[in-house]
C-alpha cells in the first residue's frame, strides 16, 4: 500500500486561517454567525477556524458562537454501521434564527454525512441560512452538495483513501492519501 502526504501542518494551518478568513468575509464580519464542528475531526477543526476568528475578529465571542453536531442518528447508512458511537450535541445559543451557521468537516466525500448534518440542525431550529466549510474535498458526491470554504480540493480514484491526523486525536498533522 503506498502513502502521500498531500497537506502537511503549515499547510493545514494555513488552510485554516484562510477558511476563517473567507468566513467573515462571506459573513459580512462575525455578528450572527455559529460555527458547529461535524464529530470527531470536524469539531477539531470547528474550534481552530473559531479560534482563528477570534484572533482577528476580537468581537467574535468563542463561547457563544461554536459547538458541535453529532450527525449519527440521522445518518442514512446507520444499519451498515450499527456502531457508530452518538456523541453529545452542543449548540451555544437558544434559537437558530437569524444566524448563519457554517457546518464544518474533515472531508467532503459522497455528502451523506452533510445531508445527514442539514437534517440533524433543523430538528434545532431553523437558521437564516447554513454555508460547509472542509478541510479537504476529494470529489465523487452522491447528492448535490457542494462546500462553500474549501483547505484543498483534492481529486481522488474510488480506490484511494484520505485520512487527516490532527493532533487533539492523532499526535500528528497531515492529510495522507493512500492507494
Amino acid at each position: 500500500m503506498s502513502s502521500r502526504t498531500v497537506l502537511d501542518a503549515q499547510d493545514i494551518e494555513r488552510a485554516i486561517v484562510r477558511i476563517s478568513h473567507e468566513i467573515v468575509e462571506a459573513n459580512q464580519g462575525t455578528s450572527n454567525l455559529l460555527i458547529l464542528g461535524i464529530p470527531t475531526r470536524g469539531v477539531f477543526l470547528a474550534n481552530r477556524i473559531a479560534q482563528s476568528i477570534a484572533k482577528n475578529y476580537p468581537d467574535f465571542d468563542l463561547i457563544t458562537s461554536v459547538g458541535k453536531l453529532d450527525v449519527t442518528m440521522f445518518r442514512d447508512d446507520l444499519a451498515s454501521r450499527p456502531s457508530k458511537q452518538v456523541t453529545a450535541t452542543f449548540i451555544p445559543t437558544q434559537s437558530l434564527e437569524n444566524l448563519t451557521v457554517v457546518l464544518v468537516d474533515d472531508v467532503l466525500f459522497s455528502g451523506r454525512t452533510v445531508r445527514a448534518a442539514l437534517d440533524a440542525l433543523v430538528s434545532y431550529g431553523r437558521p437564516k441560512a447554513v454555508r460547509l466549510a472542509v478541510l479537504v474535498d476529494r470529489g465523487h458526491r452522491e447528492l448535490p452538495i457542494r462546500a462553500d470554504f474549501v483547505g484543498k480540493n483534492l481529486p481522488t480514484s474510488f480506490s484511494e483513501r484520505i485520512y487527516v491526523k490532527l493532533t487533539e486525536s492523532d499526535d500528528e498533522q497531515s492529510v495522507v492519501i493512500e492507494q
